[in-house]
């Protein structure tokens, strides 16, 4: 278990749940980019299977947590996408 992986994914965790808000409150997907989302995405699940196949801890959680977070941010932009489209 690395102290620095650790404080990474909790640092780039931290912003998620201030992203998740702006998300859902505003309705905008403005400096949203579904793209740069399912990036992250992939992120997270290549250090999951990291953890599962060569180096498995308990920071597979901090890593399931972040994806988890990412995954209702990019729910969150289809919802609003929708929602600016019916707007039109």
């Amino acid at each position: 278990m690395s102290i620095f992986e650790i404080i990474m994914l909790i640092c780039f965790g931290a912003a998620w749940p201030f992203s998740i808000y702006k998300s859902y409150t505003s309705g905008s997907i403005k400096g949203k980019s579904a793209f740069f989302l399912i990036v992250i995405m992939v992120g997270y699940i290549a250090g999951i299977l990291n953890k599962v196949f060569y180096h498995y801890d308990g920071v597979i959680y901090l890593y399931l947590l972040n994806l988890v977070m990412v995954c209702a941010d990019l729910l969150l932009y289809f919802r609003n996408s929708r929602m600016a489209a019916g707007a039109k």
